[in-house]
């Protein structure tokens, strides 16, 4: 285990997930409801998979492209989701 990639991995997810749509949805849907076990476990499970398939994604790519590219796409693409997000009506 390295743990100084695992630190720098926790604590850039966790900075960025800080403020985001995933944060405010789980708001959302813990204020609207009495059952906030079920909120907190498919919330946990939902990110889980999620950054699984995120690791899994990147994985493959890394072996495709080199990092400075990688990191390009991810930018473009989370800048893409943004704008969608929101022009979408």
């Amino acid at each position: 285990m390295d743990w100084k990639v695992f630190g720098t991995t926790f604590l850039t997810i966790f900075i960025a997930e800080l403020g985001d749509k995933t944060q405010f949805a789980a708001i959302a849907a813990s204020a609207g409801s009495k059952s906030t076990m079920s909120i907190l476990l498919a919330v946990v499970l939902a990110l889980g998979l999620a950054g699984t398939i995120g690791v899994a994604l990147g994985s493959f790519l890394g072996h495709l492209l080199n990092p400075v590219t990688m990191k390009w796409v991810s930018g473009c693409a989370f800048i893409a989701v943004g704008l969608w997000v929101i022009l979408s009506k």
